[in-house]
């Protein structure tokens, strides 16, 4: 499977023109916790957001882990409201 991702990673780098390394543990880890945490769709709209903020931010890897990082923060809290509301009403 790391093969896969690799050729893909990279084949789809190239279409694009996208010349920053891509941390794939870090934005896989992201997708499941957005995937988990909110809801499976959540996965690819918030690794788009993440890539999109991070080119906002003048790209690179440093942008690319820091609007991870805010975005897992954030689907920690979220996962963790609605665990904290089940049951409430």
């Amino acid at each position: 499977m790391d093969d896969v991702l690799a050729a893909w990673t990279a084949a789809v780098r190239t279409e694009l023109g996208v010349g920053v390394e891509v941390d794939r543990d870090l934005l896989l880890a992201l997708a499941g916790d957005a995937a988990h945490g909110v809801a499976r769709p959540a996965a690819p709209l918030t690794t788009f957001l993440v890539g999109y903020a991070a080119g906002l931010a003048g790209g690179g890897p440093e942008a690319v882990a820091d609007a991870a990082r805010r975005a897992g923060e954030l689907a920690a809290r979220w996962a963790g409201e609605a665990d904290g509301g089940a049951g409430s009403d």
